[in-house]
């Protein structure tokens, strides 16, 4: 940091034009706090962001991943995931009002922030009241990078204790690519057909890619 001038360093530049005017480097070179004797923040900031492929890779990567990068030891790779986790439950607890669920495209724009950029798969249920707002999300199986086992049973546990009207089904794709696979139409079918034996109404199971989605209700197959 000696050869940036001081009121250019990230800490200095932040208090004087706010956060949105710095760089994602200066960003996570705040976050790291410090560099290396012969590397300052800024600089293993870079190492860092070029390493997991910039800050989509922030989202994914996990901190056995991140200690791999010199400079990176336990303490700054946790720095990084509790700073991406806070980011998310910022967008995800905007606002004090509960959510209405109007639309999948609203679902996704509600779920992506969340979970579309995990490096490993998650199924989860939304559960919504009689008005198709949120009372809260669950994740019910966290699987390999392209497995989830989630059993109906669990499914409609969690949506009986919370008094749910209607739930949506989500997970994400770690590859970004939210296509269905024909496990997923499966697994979709035999939750519906549970769903009406339950009373409880499927409206919808959402694919998680990266940025994108897929919704069985918006293409016409639910």
């Amino acid at each position: 940091m000696k050869a940036i001038a001081e009121h250019d360093r990230p800490r200095e530049k932040l208090a004087r034009l706010g956060a949105a005017a710095l760089g994602d480097n200066e960003l996570v070179a705040i976050v790291l706090g410090q560099g290396q004797p012969r590397a300052g923040a800024l600089d293993l900031a870079n190492h860092t962001l070029a390493a997991i492929g910039g800050v989509p890779g922030l989202a994914r990567v996990g901190g056995d991943e991140l200690q791999r990068i010199d400079g990176i030891g336990p303490a700054r790779a946790a720095q990084l995931l509790a700073a991406v986790e806070l980011g998310r439950r910022t967008v995800a607890q905007a606002s004090g009002i509960r959510a209405q669920m109007t639309s999948p495209r609203v679902v996704a724009e509600f779920l992506l922030p969340q979970y579309g950029n995990r490096r490993v798969e998650q199924f989860g249920v939304l559960l919504l009241d009689t008005k198709h707002r949120v009372l809260r999300s669950t994740v019910l199986s966290v699987g390999t990078l392209d497995a989830s086992i989630v059993h109906p049973r669990e499914v409609f546990r969690e949506a009986v204790a919370a008094g749910a009207a209607a739930i949506v089904l989500f997970h994400n794709h770690p590859s970004g690519d939210p296509e269905p696979s024909i496990e997923d139409t499966r697994l979709t079918e035999r939750l519906m057909a549970a769903g009406v034996m339950m009373g409880i109404n499927v409206v919808d199971h959402v694919i998680l890619g990266d940025a994108r989605y897929f919704s069985y209700r918006e293409k016409g197959t639910l």
